[in-house]
């Protein structure tokens, strides 16, 4: 029956990645994005499955039939998965309503997590060790458990793949979940069928024939002494094995943590390629999973097997270091060669074999010759497997929360990828301290009892000695994060002949005569991002995060900029409050400062560096507003803030990462911007700034269509020059907005206004028409356009599905075209003199001449008057 065991394990692993995946999104939405937040939730998630892995053997007793033990289990996850589809929106609005800043909100996140994910994974957890009780504690009985375990991280594979590139992307959360649910289920009645035809042999009755000992002082004092010391061995010989899969599971979660941080940069950090190197980090451990037992089934000494594991693993880890920094980033690859996704997943899966695999299966090879290593005739195979299991995922829990935490924002991923070296190296002396130390005798000292003297072996010594020193000097190799990488991601090879490297100092000239094209003026790796800031020879000043530019000095990002933050104070009536999520240069957030009515500026930007280190180096094109007396900095990310903060705005302006960045779709559902309509005082302006780049009509139109169902009043104003699209801005109000053209105009030109003037001058803007003939459409002309919108929920985050499928694409042209095919000139938005409004018109019609009258796409435009 073991094969069909399985696919016991193969489903259950399918259905319990699902459930990671769905329950992480789900959680995020209410507790935040930042990595503290996906600490709580991994941290949480790992150890309901380590007490579970404990408990099961100290609750259920031995008695009970595996497989049916195993049924119940696997039933009692998909209840309680489908249940917390129910609780949750009750737990949300708990939390929100007694959310708390400091130490308090953290613990109150960590309750939360608790509440939804323990119960669910204490059941997971006691699966391995619950099915252990099927096979006999010898290490070639627990051979089996590694197959079984393989089998489990096979159906993960699946299970991730399932749900990051159809269940999600196709469906929504809830689907998937009850197909997790559903795949539960029938493992439960598979396991309770098998167990009908493989009846429970009695424990007592299957218990090996214990030899009984001489009562004390009637046998032989010697052999009793050496028996005595024989147990002592081996209870010292587990603890240590013990100590050696944490450790091997703590530099297991640590390196995904830190090479799904470097591969989102070179790849893109869409929800596809954090599935893709979750698949292949799970295929690793899998197929190590598998080699571990057919090794522990043939070894004669497993730890030595564990502990040569352990030093391979050095080499596999110098080996990712040096791909993902010296050698991927520079392979002749153009990205936009094709714009099939296909082709581009197939790469990509590529790339993270070629890094990732050699590491993972030794990682996973681990396991099994642990629980070989540990195993012995008379203990209960599930407290077994359960000590193991505990211990590895003891050791997961450590790395995932050390690194993302504590050693990637204090040291850098160089220093991190040391560390890993670092940790193999203590694991592979901890598993072969006794083939390092030589054998042992036992000694009597004359007080009736024995003690064992270790021998020195010379080449145990030697080969410590050059174990240490390979593993020096491999962690010598390991370079920094090279800045290109945090700058232009997958197309680094592309720029790669421009590039700089390390940082430049600007008050030194380099010994060539002059800097390069580009060069890093900052470089910094935070706690939930990597983020540089760049020169380039012709004084274009740029900031780049997931691996692309996200803001610079430069003609049209500066237009952009300033339209996003102007346009916004100037159409409300008397700003005094406004929140900025994401301070990017900061060039948005300090349109504000110029604005007189202004007198509170909030800027939440999810990196503490962002604020810190990259707007004082825009301080001349944001106007230092970081500095301003009227600015308090928040580190948070915006959705998280503005469903905790009791706080209303004049105006909330958002201008985050692109919308394929995994993550960022939060921050553009229909619920996001309920609670920002919620939070704007009477007359309040809300604008979000939209990228037709690296982008496609589908994307684009389900950005607009779920800002527009929220704000059915919305305004689109275009970014565009000469008709050639780039980027926009989104824009609404509560209420139907009424700009009046001439009042505007005499606004500006009030001596109050006289430096918001001159900053719509600098950027191409000299008149109020010339502002306002930005104007690109609103919600009522384009809803035919949008009629088979996808709209992006909480329930499906189908943007950044939708995105990550059109990243490489280059048609904001095109998607500007159909847009402006819908233009009418907004007879009740623009109100004015008739002058006013009429050169208004034809400014608009002069930026868009597909709209005028006697065009094919302008016979439906509102005719001049």
């Amino acid at each position: 029956h073991l094969p069909w065991m399985l696919i016991l394990f193969f489903g259950s692993g399918c259905a319990a990645l699902i459930y990671e995946i769905v329950w992480l999104q789900l959680l995020q939405l209410v507790i935040g994005l930042t990595t503290i937040s996906l600490g709580l939730l991994l941290g949480t998630f790992m150890g309901g499955m380590c007490l579970g892995s404990l408990l099961l053997s100290r609750v259920i007793s031995a008695r009970h039939h595996p497989l049916r033990v195993y049924a119940l289990l696997e039933l009692g996850i998909g209840i309680i998965g489908i249940a917390i589809l129910f609780v949750l929106p009750s737990v949300a609005n708990l939390y929100t309503a007694n959310a708390a800043p400091g130490l308090l909100g953290i613990m109150m996140r960590g309750t939360v997590a608790a509440i939804c994910l323990l119960p669910p994974t204490l059941l997971m957890g006691a699966t391995l060790p619950a099915m252990s009780r099927w096979v006999e504690a010898t290490p070639r009985g627990v051979s089996w458990l590694g197959f079984f375990y393989g089998g489990n991280i096979a159906g993960a594979v699946v299970g991730s793949l399932l749900a990051g590139f159809y269940l999600l992307r196709v469906h929504d959360m809830a689907t998937a979940t009850y197909v997790a649910a559903l795949i539960n289920g029938a493992v439960a009645l598979l396991a309770y069928g098998l167990s009908t035809l493989a009846p429970r042999v009695s424990p007592d009755a299957s218990a090996p024939e214990l030899i009984p000992m001489p009562e004390s002082g009637s046998g032989n004092p010697a052999t009793e002494i050496r028996s005595v010391a024989a147990a002592d061995s081996s209870t010292r010989d587990s603890r240590a094995v013990y100590v050696v899969i944490a450790l091997s599971g703590l530099a297991a979660l640590g390196a995904e943590v830190v090479w799904t941080r470097l591969l989102s940069l070179l790849l893109g950090a869409t929800v596809y390629t954090f599935s893709i190197i979750l698949a292949v980090f799970l295929v690793g451990l899998g197929i190590g999973s598998a080699a571990g037992s057919f090794l522990s089934r043939t070894v004669a000494r497993p730890r030595m097997t564990l502990g040569f594991c352990q030093m391979m693993l050095i080499p596999a880890i110098a080996w990712a270091a040096y791909s993902i920094t010296q050698s991927l980033p520079h392979w002749p690859i153009n990205p936009t060669i094709s714009l099939s996704p296909s082709y581009t997943f197939q790469l990509d899966l590529a790339l993270c074999f070629w890094t990732l695999l050699p590491a993972a299966i030794l990682w996973g090879a681990s396991f099994p010759l642990a629980l070989a290593a540990v195993a012995t005739n008379d203990e209960d195979p599930g407290r077994l497997v359960g000590g193991v299991y505990a211990a590895n995922t003891v050791g997961a829990i450590l790395g995932a929360l050390g690194f993302s935490l504590l050693v990637i924002p204090m040291g850098g991923t160089q220093a991190a990828e040391r560390w890993l070296m670092g940790l193999s190296v203590l694991s592979a002396v901890v598993a072969l301290a006794p083939f390092f130390r030589g054998s042992s005798r036992s000694v009597d000292n004359g007080a009736g009892s024995g003690q064992s003297i270790w021998r020195i072996s010379m080449g145990g010594v030697a080969t410590l000695v050059a174990l240490i020193g390979v593993a020096a000097w491999l962690a010598s190799t390991v370079i920094p994060i090279p800045w290109g990488l945090i700058g232009y991601g997958r197309f680094t090879a592309t720029y790669g002949n421009r590039l700089a490297g390390g940082v430049w100092n600007e008050k030194s000239v380099p010994s060539s005569g002059g800097p390069p094209d580009i060069f890093a003026t900052y470089v910094g790796e935070g706690l939930n991002g990597s983020v540089a800031v760049s020169l380039s020879t012709d004084g274009v000043r740029s900031f780049h995060s997931a691996g692309k530019v996200q803001a610079s000095n430069g003609q049209r990002d500066m237009r952009l900029q300033r339209l996003l933050g102007h346009i916004s104070a100037l159409v409300h009536q008397k700003p005094e409050s406004v929140l900025v999520v994401a301070c990017g240069a900061g060039v948005t957030a300090g349109t504000f400062v110029l604005h007189p009515d202004v007198k509170r500026i909030v800027i939440c930007d999810i990196e503490p560096l962002v604020p810190k280190f990259v707007a004082p180096q825009f301080a001349r094109e944001n106007y230092d507003v970081v500095r301003d007396p009227r600015t308090e900095l928040v580190t948070d990310d915006g959705r998280h803030f503005i469903r905790t903060t009791k706080e209303k705005f004049d105006i909330i302006t958002s201008d985050p990462v692109d919308p394929w960045v995994k993550g960022c779709a939060a921050l553009n559902t229909v619920e996001y911007y309920q609670m920002c309509r919620d939070h704007l005082k009477p007359g309040g302006v809300m604008s979000l700034w939209l990228p037709l780049y690296e982008s496609n009509s589908e994307t684009v139109k389900s950005v607009i269509a779920t800002f527009f169902k929220v704000f059915p009043n919305g305004i689109l104003w275009s970014n565009d020059t000469e008709g050639e699209g780039y980027d926009a801005v989104l824009f609404a109000q509560a209420e139907p907005t009424r700009i009046d053209i001439d009042g505007l105009q005499t606004r500006l030109n009030h001596g109050d206004h006289a430096l918001v003037k001159k900053s719509l001058v600098d950027v191409g803007f000299s008149t109020a028409a010339g502002l306002l003939a930005t104007y690109a459409g609103q919600a009522p002309d384009l809803r035919e356009w949008m009629r088979d919108a996808q709209i992006n929920t909480d329930a499906n985050l189908r943007l950044q599905y939708l995105a990550g499928l059109s990243f490489n694409s280059y048609l904001e042209t095109d998607i500007l075209r159909e847009i402006t095919r819908y233009y009418k000139f907004p007879e009740q938005v623009f109100i004015g003199q008739d002058q006013s409004r009429h050169l208004l018109q034809t400014a608009l019609q002069i930026r868009h001449p597909e709209t005028r009258p006697g065009s094919a796409a302008g016979s439906s435009a509102h005719p001049v008057k």
